[in-house]
Order: structure tokens, then C-alpha cells, then sequence
């Protein structure tokens, strides 16, 4: 990067400015792109009850076809971030946009099982790198005094899509019979279609590097490269200079530890978005677009407790107690759903949604801040990849659960023990970059970076290259 030498950002003006911009101009559209995400892995949550009727698709391989997405996933995520770093962001991530709707699309040609399972392992190739992607380009764009924010903001298109899905599939699927599809096909080819649109548009909207940012002005171009550099300067000091290979990653305890918490949230999130509706039908005189409605219920909840907890994580830098408290929530609801009625499931349902889907924007900034700098996007691509097998795990004992006993409630009472096991864990993590960030907001006055060190400030113009 280029970047001149410009007067110290001594109010912190320019960086709040940039990072405004970037809030307002970056991440909605990935909010939008998780929410198309979102869509198309988790529709077939509202196709099933057709799905089984049309192919014969029973319990146990509508579970496992849903499970298999997350195999394909975990198989070639790492390949894609690292097919990301030579192509870059801007290209990369469209590119994933574009080829998951298209394959979500071509769900409407599904046959029997085995088309199926072939489309949903074709879908989770497709996708694969995204949420990595999107984190890691956060990191290089963002100081982590912002980040809890920002993916608050990115993560609630998630959200949004759990909320909108059911009011949008029902009227889909009621299309049944027009131009000669069942509305199941209408379901996946409109949303197939709707993300790939989205996926061109940010080829076009995106910038791989700040440098490339010609919407930012130089100052705050070069307000972002100081104080980015002086968080990496300040997590290289912390963890030292040791490897950052594949290999020690792997072998990190740490970053198993990381990988068992987000396993059992990923559990959570992906066996409500696959079995929701099935609870939900559970309920007397309920139809698709009333499941549809009720269904959307948790996910609206989550977005508060989201946004809430994300602001006192980047206020407060307590992300550590914020993580704990909310796996036990989600203990607690998922348990009192099991054993409640329908209706009260729905409730408990609710509370465990506002636990397990607000995780996100806590749970990131402690892996941005645990791992050191170096080792940060694959970090970040290994736990994802690794814990995302839960998403294959619940869905797929969700099926096997409820074609053998005819409930669900077994599914949930392991996801709450699950939830409190992935408590206990988050108890071993390492409070201390939670403190030095605290510490850091008090220095920061309104935003102002800490200074960097001096053989940081020396190079930050010379480095902004790798951001």
C-alpha cells in the first residue's frame, strides 16, 4: 500500500469516520449474503412434510442430507480460504454467492435420496469458506474495539433469513401446481436465484484491500492501517513469536477448546433450523404458512439478545462471562423445552435461541484476540470448518431420534447438555485479552488507537499490502 504520511489521527475523527463508513457500506451487504446463506441451507427445514411426500423422503435421510452439507463444508473450507488469499476477498466472495444459489436452485430437480444427498454435498462444497471469509476480512478491516459490532450486524442477516423464511416458504410452497412445479420447486429456485443475484452485485460493491477503498479518504484509510496494526502488534507481543502452521494450530489446545464451544452452539443453531418446524407442526390447528409464522418467533428474539450482548462485549470486554451466561441459557431452554407442551416448548425455544444464535459476535472477538496474528484466518477457517460437523451431527440424530421414539425431545435434552458442556469449557478460557481490550478502551478516548508501537508505525505504510 501506498498510503502517505499524514498528521497523527491525535482525536480519533478519521478512524471514527472510516470505521462509520465501513458499518454502513460493508457490512449490511454481508448481513444480506447470511441471510441469503441462511436461506438456502436451512429451507428444507419447511419442504420436508413434501419432500417426504413427493420423493419419499423419510425422517432419517432428510436428517442425513441435511447432515451432509456440513460434511462437504468442513471438507473444503480451509481449500477455499486459501483459494480466498490468491483471488481475494472481493472476487472469492462473490463467486461463493453466485455458486450456492445456483446449486440451491437446482435442488428442484431432486428425484429420490440420492439426488438429494448429492445436491446438499454439492451445496456445502458451494458454500464453503464464506462465514471464514467474511471474518477474516472483518479482521483486516476493522480494530477489535469494532468487530463485536460488526458482526453482530453481519450475523443478523442470519437471523433475519431464520425470521423471513417461514412468511417467505409458505407462500412458495402454496404455489404448487404453477407452470407445472410443486411450490417446493418454486421455494428453492426463487431463493436459489435471489442469492445469485446478490453474489454479482458484490463483485461490483466490495473492495478486496483498504487501499482499493476509494470511498474512504486517505486519512481514514490510513487511521484504519495504524490502529489495525497496533491490535496485531499488541496480540504478536502476547503470544510471542512461536509457529503458525496448520500443524500447530491443530495441535493448539486452545483452539480445541474453541472448536468444542462452537460445535455445540453450531448443534444448536442447526438442529432448530432443521427440526423448528417439525415442533412447531406439534401445535393444534397449525398449517405451513401459520408454522411458518410461529417458527420465526425464536429467531426474532435472537436478534435483540444479539445486539445487546455485542455492544456490552465491546464496551465492556467481558466477552468471556457474556459467552458462559449464554450457553447456560441455552441449556436451560432447550431442557425445558423437551419436557414442556407444545406451546411452552415454543417459549423455552425462544429463551434458547436468544443463547445459542447471539453467540456469534462474543465468540469471534475472543478467537481474534486468543490466536495470534499470523494464524488468525486459518484459525478461524479450522474452527469453523471443524465445528460446523455439529451441523451434520444434530440434524442427522434429530432424524434418527424422532423416526425411532416419534419425539423430538431426546434430540433436545442432549443439545442442553451439550450447551452446559460448552459452558464448563468457556469457564477454562483465558480472560486476559479481555482485559488488555478494556484496558484499550480506556486509552482509546471516543475511538482513538492506542499508539503503535515504533517499528509498527515505521512499517504500517509498507504493509497495508497483506490488508
Amino acid at each position: 500500500m501506498t498510503l502517505h504520511a499524514s498528521s497523527p489521527d491525535t482525536s480519533g475523527q478519521h478512524l471514527r469516520s472510516a470505521t462509520a463508513k465501513i458499518l454502513r457500506r460493508v457490512v449490511p451487504l454481508f448481513a444480506v449474503m447470511m441471510m441469503c446463506n441462511q436461506l438456502n441451507r436451512s429451507n428444507i427445514g419447511y419442504a420436508q412434510s413434501h419432500l417426504e411426500a413427493d420423493l419419499g423422503i423419510g425422517a432419517a435421510a432428510y436428517g442425513l442430507g441435511a447432515g451432509l452439507f456440513f460434511i462437504a463444508y468442513t471438507v473444503f473450507e480451509i481449500p477455499s480460504n486459501m483459494l480466498m488469499e490468491r483471488f481475494g476477498a472481493k472476487l472469492w466472495l462473490s463467486r461463493i454467492c453466485v455458486s450456492w444459489g445456483i446449486v440451491s436452485a437446482c435442488m428442484l430437480f431432486a428425484q429420490g435420496e440420492w439426488s438429494f444427498y448429492f445436491l446438499r454435498f454439492l451445496l456445502g462444497v458451494a458454500e464453503a469458506g464464506f462465514v471464514p471469509a467474511v471474518l477474516y476480512y472483518l479482521t483486516k478491516w476493522l480494530p477489535n474495539s469494532h468487530r463485536g459490532r460488526a458482526n453482530a450486524r453481519y450475523a443478523v442477516g442470519a437471523l433475519v433469513a431464520f425470521s423471513l423464511s417461514g412468511p417467505l416458504s409458505g407462500p412458495l410452497l402454496s404455489l404448487d401446481g404453477a407452470w407445472g412445479l410443486a411450490g417446493w420447486q418454486w421455494m428453492f429456485l426463487i431463493e436459489g436465484l435471489l442469492s445469485a443475484c446478490v453474489g454479482v452485485f458484490a463483485y461490483f460493491w466490495l473492495d478486496s484491500k483498504i487501499d482499493d477503498a476509494r470511498w474512504l479518504a486517505a486519512a481514514e484509510r490510513q487511521a484504519l492501517v495504524t490502529a489495525i496494526a497496533a491490535d496485531e502488534a499488541e496480540a504478536a507481543a502476547a503470544h510471542g513469536s512461536g509457529r503458525t502452521g496448520l500443524w500447530s494450530v491443530l495441535r493448539s489446545p486452545k483452539v480445541g477448546l474453541l472448536v468444542l464451544i462452537y460445535f455445540s452452539v453450531q448443534m444448536s443453531i442447526y438442529a432448530n433450523t432443521f427440526w423448528l418446524p417439525s415442533i412447531v407442526r406439534d401445535i393444534k390447528g397449525t398449517n405451513d404458512v401459520t408454522v411458518g409464522l410461529l417458527s420465526s418467533l425464536p429467531w426474532i428474539c435472537a436478534i435483540f439478545a444479539m445486539f445487546t450482548l455485542a455492544r456490552i462485549g465491546d464496551r465492556t470486554g467481558r466477552r468471556k462471562a457474556l459467552l458462559i451466561g449464554t450457553l447456560l441459557l441455552a441449556a436451560v431452554g432447550s431442557y425445558a423445552a423437551a419436557v414442556t407442551s407444545p406451546v411452552v416448548a415454543l417459549v423455552m425455544l425462544c429463551l434458547a435461541a436468544m443463547g445459542f444464535k447471539s453467540i456469534s459476535p462474543i465468540f469471534w472477538p475472543i478467537v481474534q484476540r486468543t490466536l495470534h496474528p499470523m494464524a488468525i484466518g486459518m484459525g478461524i477457517a479450522l474452527i469453523n470448518s471443524l465445528a460446523n460437523l455439529g451441523g451434520f451431527v444434530a440434524p442427522y440424530g434429530f432424524g434418527l431420534v424422532e423416526e425411532r421414539t416419534g419425539s423430538t425431545a431426546w434430540g433436545l435434552i442432549a443439545l442442553a447438555a451439550f450447551s452446559a458442556l460448552a459452558a464448563v469449557g468457556a469457564f477454562f478460557l483465558s480472560d486476559a485479552p479481555a482485559e488488555r481490550e478494556k484496558e484499550d478502551g480506556k486509552g482509546r478516548a471516543g475511538g482513538v488507537p492506542a499508539a503503535a508501537p515504533a517499528q509498527t508505525r515505521k512499517t504500517a505504510t509498507s504493509d497495508t499490502s497483506s490488508h
